[in-house]
């Protein structure tokens, strides 16, 4: 009898598919328990879905779900919905996890007494590039100092990477809302603690993310993470939490203040002021989060990291604030326009 789900969004993977399933399948099956792994594919064309053919020849445990919509949202849903097991625990393609990381979630579900756990959010690079964005990611000043990020951390939090439920829980919130693009496992958390439930987080549950290789790719990452939460604010009237209004706070400063200082002495004080105390602050944030000897060398370029993080995610909050209050524009019109 099956009573561990695990279960895997997955889209033209090619590259990255064989070290995942290696790692997926070597996880330890806690006290002699049954796992299913449910890989659901995006209908992937490059080759993605040949790999998975081959390791169901061998592992028949393993199971291939249609995803045609393509959204991670959909993909989680269709995991759930085709699951035998009590238990339902959500991977990453993108991510290393510890050998023992289902055995980890299903003890830490049993003995916490919550509703949904997980590991802390760790980002682990390799490029010179990943490791600066590593370094900011940890950084209290570069991602809010949300308790997810400290590696050490056990105790109840707002949100978890990932996630590991019974799935009676999933089924009574309703799964994962399928109108998101991106955001849709915060959503889900905050509809859990909305409704009473708990959310544990323990550094026995390990799991390295790997971050985006450019600063390109990562201003493109959060400004979908700032758009989209607009929506998760609109579906529930309030925010998760208030450090998600600094971001977009900062970047609608920086264009009234840079719109009128043509106009206003005032205005053009005010911007160089807070250009300097950003300087200030986010060059001792570099050198803070630059200790490890492996991310010394990245402590010139993080100020540039910091502005990424906060400019894409503002902007593109800003961007979804006009698209919902002002063009009235929907999650697939929102959809087409940005993601496509």
């Amino acid at each position: 009898m099956v009573t561990v789900s695990i279960i895997v969004p997955c889209r033209n993977e090619e590259k990255h598919i064989r070290p995942f399933l290696d790692c997926l399948l070597a996880q330890v099956a806690p006290g002699g328990q049954a796992h299913e792994f449910l890989i659901s594919d995006g209908m992937s064309n490059d080759g993605t879905r040949e790999i998975l053919r081959e390791y169901q020849t061998r592992f028949p445990s393993l199971q291939i779900v249609d995803n045609p919509r393509q959204i991670v949202s959909t993909a989680l849903n269709a995991g759930i919905t085709n699951s035998h097991g009590e238990i339902v625990v959500r991977m990453d393609v993108h991510s290393e996890y510890a050998p023992n990381y289902i055995e980890q979630c299903v003890r830490a579900l049993n003995e916490s007494g919550a509703d949904n756990v997980g590991g802390p959010a760790i980002a682990a690079g390799n490029t010179y590039m990943q490791r600066a964005i590593s370094a900011a990611y940890r950084s209290p000043f570069g991602c809010g100092g949300a308790r997810f990020h400290d590696p050490s951390y056990e105790g109840f939090v707002d949100t978890v990477p990932y996630g590991c439920w019974r799935k009676a829980t999933l089924e009574k919130l309703g799964l994962f809302d399928e109108m998101l693009v991106r955001n849709q496992d915060d959503e889900l958390n905050f509809r859990l603690v909305l409704n009473g439930g708990k959310i544990w987080q323990t550094p026995r549950i390990q799991s390295w993310y790997r971050p985006r290789s450019s600063l390109k790719a990562l201003a493109k990452q959060y400004a979908q993470y700032g758009y989209w939460k607009v929506f998760v604010m609109r579906k529930h009237k309030m925010p998760a939490s208030l450090r998600q209004l600094v971001p977009p706070g900062f970047a609608l400063s920086l264009i009234a203040l840079t719109a009128t200082t043509p106009f206003f002495p005032l205005a053009r004080l005010l911007l160089g002021l807070l250009l300097v105390l950003y300087f200030l602050a986010s060059t001792t944030a570099a050198i803070l989060a630059c200790r490890q000897p492996n991310e010394r060398s990245c402590t010139p370029i993080l100020p540039l990291v910091f502005l990424v993080y906060h400019l894409s995610y503002g902007l593109g909050f800003l961007r979804g604030l006009i698209d919902v209050f002002f063009l009235r524009r929907g999650p697939a019109q929102s959809f087409s326009a940005l993601v496509r």
